[in-house]
């Protein structure tokens, strides 16, 4: 049915970019990749996220927030904002793991959702702590406060455009249709995107093609304008802009999912698959700086779970009994083969003073970005 309304809708308009073909897969009403009822996520599903895995994941993650609220000095209102919760899985852990802690009280859990299905799945799998949660639509519906803003695996959802190098110029994929299926043809560049070639020199052999996401800018300023003072936390795959606009991916780095299979075709399985793209987290940080946020830190997920004491956490959530098969979980948290390298933990501050945070203790590569 979707692919009929995206056909339908390029031969009454005309070509459409990627972003757009990429936007109407995923988040078109009821028939988008994360709007429809049947959405899983997790072993049953098409992907999953480190959640899944292991509650240690929501334990240190949610340890760094403590810090956070401590660093802030223990203000008696903190509200925890995640934006993209999936099936509920790292709130519930958060929260679990801190019920009986004095920050537990300070707490009040925000999560913005667009699928009313994924709310209630995550409502079910919440509901040890109701009173402690409030559902809402988008960022416009959220009053200004204080606190942390979390995602983990969002930004690489967001739609993207895909650009090409031809000889002297660089040109950019728009979508059409022959009436049955997606072709893609070159065309001018969208406004905002040359700015962007220039910002963070990103200049392929001839032939190669990559992505840009400038949704990223819009997101960063969205929340500068209700986050009054405190941390965004962001954990995605992803690379420095030297590294994710080099000669490595001369395709760039878009991918799709489909029953846990993965291929680089998007033009298949409409609605049905998940697309997705690589972060480029330096323009997280010049981004972030440019609406006054303050870089804490960015490092691999693995190294960020075990500077917030692994081995604490490991003690505190696993019986000696369960401990063997326990650890080999964990350990694809940690480990590069796992999620220990190709996820990033980025932490961005919004107030006074420079909290130097217990996460980037064994290695910060802000220098990276």
């Amino acid at each position: 049915m979707l692919k009929k309304l995206i056909i339908e809708k390029i031969a009454r308009e005309g070509p459409i970019t990627f972003e757009t073909f990429m936007e109407t897969c995923l988040y078109a009403p009821e028939y988008g990749y994360y709007m429809r009822d049947i959405t899983e996520i997790g072993r049953k599903g098409d992907f999953y996220t480190a959640p899944h895995l292991h509650s240690a994941f929501g334990a240190a993650i949610v340890k760094q927030i403590e810090e956070c609220w401590v660093f802030m000095e223990r203000p008696d209102e903190f509200i925890i904002l995640e934006m993209g919760a999936g099936m509920g899985y790292l709130a519930r852990d958060m929260l679990d793991y801190i019920e009986k802690k004095d920050f537990y009280s300070a707490i009040k859990y925000q999560i913005i959702e667009l699928n009313p299905s994924l709310i209630n799945k995550q409502k079910e799998i919440l509901k040890g702590h109701s009173g402690k949660i409030k559902w809402f639509n988008s960022l416009n519906e959220i009053a200004p406060f204080r606190g942390a803003v979390v995602s983990n695996e969002l930004l690489d959802s967001f739609p993207v455009h895909i650009i090409e190098f031809n000889r002297d110029c660089v040109e950019e994929i728009y979508v059409s249709s022959d009436g049955k299926g997606f072709l893609e043809i070159k065309g001018p560049l969208s406004n905002g995107l040359e700015e962007y070639i220039r910002e963070f020199s990103v200049d392929l052999a001839e032939g190669s093609r990559t992505e840009i996401n400038l949704r990223i800018k819009d997101w960063l300023r969205a929340i500068s304008e209700v986050l009054i003072e405190g941390f965004v936390i962001t954990i995605d795959y992803g690379y420095p802009a030297s590294q994710y606009y080099s000669e490595d991916y001369p395709r760039g780095t878009l991918q799709c999912y489909y029953r846990h299979q993965k291929s680089d075709n998007p033009y298949v399985n409409i609605g049905e698959q998940d697309i997705t793209c690589h972060v480029n987290f330096s323009a997280l940080k010049k981004w972030g700086e440019e609406l006054g946020f303050k870089n804490t830190g960015y490092t691999a997920q693995g190294s960020f779970i075990v500077s917030m004491g692994i081995d604490e956490i490991i003690n505190e959530l696993i019986k000696p009994e369960d401990y063997t098969f326990e650890v080999a979980k964990i350990k694809s948290l940690i480990l590069p083969e796992g999620m220990g390298e190709s996820h990033k933990v980025m932490i961005q501050y919004k107030g006074k003073g420079n909290p130097q945070l217990r996460g980037f203790k064994l290695r910060n590569e802000l220098w990276k970005l």
